[in-house]
């Protein structure tokens, strides 16, 4: 059991007889009335996100999960393969409990929450940001820097990122995997 007081952004809560990961914690104390937490929480197994606003100091039942790393294979029609990195076990997870699963290059480390409780895999977190090569791109125009403009830019797993406008082809970029945004160029 815990309180409010221990809300982390990743921890994984037993709420309304489900699985829920918190992506977003709020402390709010007004000026009038008791103190209260504003949550955003997202389903394990749907995907789905809600907000929900818990009293302060209430108890929640925090579940039992496992983050072991594991390191992309490949990905087919059955799935996507992972090798646990101590014991080179290799397990198959569909494309629905990877995030953003189109930023996975192969041999990319990864993070697998799993149940302690059941060892059922509950989602697969990817790093906060990778580096990607930029594999097309129309080219910027040469002045055009007065505003903060971006342009569409194809990486090498084959999705789009928007990129500032000197970013060119054969750059290597780093991305946040979180919300696909750019961080910065990579040199080298």
């Amino acid at each position: 059991m815990a309180t409010t007081a221990d809300f982390r952004n990743g921890m994984v809560i037993e709420f309304n007889n489900d699985l829920y990961t918190i992506v977003q914690f709020q402390h709010v104390k007004p000026g009038k009335g008791p103190a209260f937490v504003r949550t955003k929480l997202k389903n394990v197994t749907t995907g789905k996100v809600l907000d929900n606003t818990f009293n302060s100091g209430v108890k929640v039942n925090v579940a039992r999960v496992e983050r072991r790393p594991h390191q992309f294979l490949y990905n087919d029609d059955m799935g996507y393969h992972l090798m646990h990195n101590e014991t080179f076990e290799q397990i198959t997870v569909p494309e629905s409990m990877i995030e953003n699963s189109d930023l996975l290059k192969e041999g990319t480390i990864v993070e697998v929450v799993v149940h302690a409780d059941t060892e059922n895999v509950l989602l697969v977190d990817l790093p906060v940001n990778v580096v990607m090569e930029v594999t097309y791109s129309e080219p910027g125009l040469r002045g055009d820097t007065a505003t903060n403009t971006l342009k569409p830019a194809t990486i090498e797993t084959g999705s789009t990122i928007m990129v500032p406008l000197f970013v060119n082809v054969g750059d290597k970029i780093r991305i946040d995997t979180r919300d696909r945004s750019y961080i910065e160029r990579v040199k080298g």
